[in-house]
């Protein structure tokens, strides 16, 4: 099965490349973006060694769906997708902070809940939590936007104090936060399931904010499977999950979370594949139809190239 797992495109008016732990983003003209859903998969900050078949695809068309759906909230980035691993759309100029928002205390929320931390970002945590139970409300817990290592936690007071973003463009976003989450429960609880995080980035043009980057993706996101989630929690047992939580889980039971002296267990074709399928599982349950699989017969970086030509051609 093949993977796109690199690119190296040379576009009409390209400006720059930037090479993300997924997506490669070109740069036109400064105007517009070209942004690439590769098949790469990260976890622990490091990018895996073996690309996902099909991932990049489903990333991309879930993302597609959820800002076309939600464009009544808020504007997007989002103009076109002139092939199933690219999207095109308006150049930000972003804010170094991502949005996380939680409606379940699990994941890295939990690990830290149980080493005794009583607050995040901020955000005081009520004692006597069990792990994924809900927090009376979603709480939001911001995170700076790091380059390279890791996203490190921050406050709002934080963010507002030091300029990272101001005040005025803050609550903002922190409202469109909790209304973007809102409508991601309500179209998983039609689908069976619980979206029990998220994280969003918002953006600048001139004055006006955008909701950018990607959406309610299994990448971005934690889904729960409604069915059977309270008996589990009451019996303390773990959830069915539909997340990229899965990939760090095995690579946990390996020995590997991206600590010194810590080897990258090999990842073999099957476990790829069984990936793949996990990712495929997502977007079939989160979209409510099955996924159609752009196959190629020759390379999957040639036919993005042509789609993405043909579709900056049409805007001259």
């Amino acid at each position: 099965m093949k993977a796109l797992t690199k690119t190296d495109f040379h576009f009409d008016g390209q400006k720059s490349v930037y090479h993300g732990k997924v997506r490669d983003v070109y740069d036109i003209n400064d105007d517009l973006i070209v942004m690439v859903a590769t098949d790469r998969i990260s976890a622990f900050d490091v990018v895996l060694p073996k690309g996902i078949p099909f991932k990049g695809q489903v990333l991309n068309q879930i993302a597609a769906q959820f800002l076309d759906a939600t464009s009544d909230i808020c504007p997007n980035w989002k103009l076109a997708t002139p092939d199933p691993m690219v999207t095109v759309g308006v150049k930000c100029e972003g804010f170094r902070v991502e949005m996380i928002i939680r409606s379940i205390l699990t994941g890295s929320a939990w690990r830290a809940y149980k080493e005794g931390c009583r607050e995040i970002c901020g955000v005081k945590l009520p004692e006597g939590m069990k792990e994924n139970q809900r927090f009376p409300e979603p709480i939001i817990t911001p995170t700076t936007k790091a380059d390279e290592g890791h996203d490190m936690n921050i406050s709002k007071e934080e963010i507002i104090a030091q300029g990272i973003v101001s005040a005025e463009d803050y609550a903002v976003i922190e409202d469109w936060t909790r209304k973007l989450f809102q409508r991601g429960q309500e179209i998983a609880a039609k689908r069976g399931l619980i979206l029990v995080d998220t994280k969003y980035e918002f953006g600048k043009k001139g004055d006006q904010i955008y909701l950018i980057d990607e959406i309610h993706t299994p990448d971005s996101s934690r889904y729960f499977y409604a069915d059977g989630y309270e008996e589990k929690f009451e019996k303390g047992l773990p959830q069915k999950q539909l997340s990229k939580e899965f990939v760090r889980q095995w690579l946990i039971e390996h020995n590997f979370m991206n600590e010194p002296g810590q080897q990258m267990p090999e990842i073999t074709d099957e476990y790829a594949e069984s990936v793949s399928e996990r990712y495929i599982e997502l977007y079939e349950n989160i979209v409510g139809e099955k996924f159609d699989k752009a196959v190629e017969e020759g390379d999957i970086a040639s036919r993005i190239e042509k789609n993405v030509k043909a579709y900056l051609a049409t805007r001259k």
